[in-house]
């Protein structure tokens, strides 16, 4: 094997017919022009399929998984807790009233069981409920009626 040598290839130049651009002097009174950013493409996002292209589950296709197959789908969903729908309100409560709901917390506190305002609440609309007709009659006449809507500033 012989050796050869290599000439060095001159590094290619730009075409003498076209002239460097002008730079432009930026003065002191007009502001310096920004240029603008270039722009990255946007990555594609696969479409999702339209309903018509779903699969629909057909009797056949329901037949042909295996038995046990469909009763642990079926204990599944009824495994799963149904959400409550909840709903946000406010209420105006008397000062004094609102101190007790503060003592029962402490006295649940003492009792090792931690309750919030809300569940105290609930937990005597629940007794209430469980009254008859005359017990919840007292019960609700032992309760002063409020002007309803915002107190005052005070």
């Amino acid at each position: 094997m012989a050796k050869t040598e290599s000439t060095p290839v001159p590094a290619a130049t730009a075409p003498a017919s076209k002239p460097a651009p002008a730079r432009k002097r930026v003065t002191a009174t007009a502001p310096a022009r920004k240029t603008p950013a270039k722009r990255v493409p946007a990555k594609k996002v696969a479409a999702k399929p339209s309903a018509a292209a779903k699969k629909v589950a057909t009797p056949a296709a329901v037949a042909a998984k295996p038995a046990g197959a469909q009763a642990a789908s079926a204990d599944a969903k009824n495994s799963k807790e149904k959400k409550h729908k909840l709903v946000r309100d406010s209420i105006t409560v008397p000062k004094a009233e609102y101190q007790v709901l503060d003592a029962m917390k402490h006295r649940a506190a003492q009792l090792k069981v931690m309750v919030k305002k809300t569940e105290l609440i609930r937990a005597g609309m629940k007794h209430l409920a469980t009254l008859s007709d005359a017990e919840f009659l007292t019960a609700i006449a032992a309760v002063p009626s409020l002007k309803t809507g915002r107190p005052a500033n005070s």
